[in-house]
């Protein structure tokens, strides 16, 4: 049976961008299930009792299995290792993130995984990524995973699709981390970072 999760930003007792994780949400149970009830998070999830960031895991399959709190503290990043991320399947929000771990697991003294695809850059283990030409904001156009706040900020215009090969990697300044619990130009580093 398929599991995924849907992790989610409660700040100063409300739930962040909730209408992004109900449409993940119901496109993957559709994709997997085909037509099913519309489900919203703030069904299950209560944030008033959280003031501070707060991470929200909610873990589903044809139910909702579990919905767990927990304190959030940002990952410190200051450095990236491209590796070969060929075969791995992360379109939907898996709850088994095997895969990912064990590129992870291939970051060496780096912080961090930038994971490349048919020599196109696609996310870190746990973000996707924006990068600065001076001008604008591009974000890989065949991420792993459209996440929730890349979908937001591409509606927004913060950011634009675009394929970035490795080899054009220096036409870039910086790269920004960025998922549903960092608050946008969170984690910044120079390109210079990626090793």
């Amino acid at each position: 049976m398929y599991r995924f999760i849907e992790t989610i930003r409660i700040e100063e007792g409300r739930i962040c961008h909730a209408s992004y994780h109900d449409l993940r949400m119901n496109e993957t149970r559709r994709s997997c299930w085909g037509a099913c009830t519309e489900w919203r998070v703030s069904d299950w999830v209560d944030p008033t009792p959280f003031r501070e960031r707060t991470r929200c895991r909610l873990v589903y399959g044809k139910e909702v299995e579990k919905v767990e709190y927990l304190p959030y503290v940002p990952r410190r990043i200051t450095r990236l290792r491209l590796t070969d991320g060929e075969g791995v399947d992360y379109r939907f929000k898996y709850a088994d993130r095997s895969a990912l771990d064990a590129l992870f697991a291939q970051r060496g003294e780096a912080d961090d995984v930038l994971i490349v695809r048919k020599g196109l850059l696609t996310d870190t283990s746990i973000a996707n990524v924006a990068l600065w030409n001076g001008k604008e904001w591009h974000t890989p156009a065949r991420p792993l995973l459209n996440g929730t706040c890349r979908r937001r900020l591409l509606e927004e215009g913060v950011i634009r699709e675009k394929d970035i090969p490795v080899a054009r990697l220096g036409e870039y300044r910086k790269i920004c981390l960025f998922n549903a619990m960092l608050h946008w130009e969170e984690t910044v580093l120079d390109c210079t970072a990626i090793e």
